[in-house]
Formats: C-alpha cells, sequence, structure tokens
C-alpha cells in the first residue's frame, strides 16, 4: 500500500523542489512550465507523458499554448507521496534540458 508524506518528508519539499507549491484546497504540488510557443510545450508534454507511464504515475495536467501545468498526488493514498516526488525530480530534470 502506498504511504503518504510524513511530516519530516513534507518539510523538505520547498527544499528539494522549490518550483513546486501545495495546490490550493488539496494535498497535490503544482507547477506551471512556460515555452517559447505549442509546439515547444507539446514536446515537453510528450517527454513527461512517456515518463510518466514508466513510472506507473500519470499527473494531472493542462496545456493552454505555451504553458503546461502539472498537479501531482497519489489517489491510492489520497495525497502526496513519495510517488510523487519522484516524479517531480524526473519532470524538473527534464525541464532543464
Amino acid at each position: 500500500m502506498i504511504q503518504p508524506l510524513n511530516s519530516a518528508e513534507r518539510a523538505e519539499l520547498a527544499k528539494n523542489l522549490p518550483d513546486w507549491y501545495q495546490a490550493s484546497g488539496q494535498d497535490a504540488l503544482v507547477r506551471t512550465f512556460k515555452f517559447k510557443d505549442f509546439v515547444e510545450a507539446f514536446g515537453f508534454m510528450t517527454q513527461v507523458a512517456l515518463l510518466a507511464e514508466k513510472m506507473d504515475h500519470h499527473p494531472e495536467w493542462s496545456n493552454v499554448y505555451n504553458r503546461v501545468e502539472i498537479l501531482l498526488t497519489t489517489h491510492d493514498c489520497k495525497g502526496l507521496s513519495a510517488r510523487d516526488v519522484a516524479l517531480a525530480r524526473s519532470i524538473d530534470r527534464l525541464a532543464a534540458r
């Protein structure tokens, strides 16, 4: 069974994932990415989709032109888990390329 993050793990989120923030009214992390144009944004989404499928952990997201917003939460534990942290870190690495 997937366990939610404990208080010590939550305290580390701001330090380890500084570009992500707590979703309003949800136990979830959110980050918005901005790109040059729609094609670049969609290419990033494609890379994230392949990564998420490999990790078997799929984000909630939206795309408007050059902006991609990603929300991570683990429905199996009704909140944030280590799976969200791992996916956020992997997404950050993709974005830094």
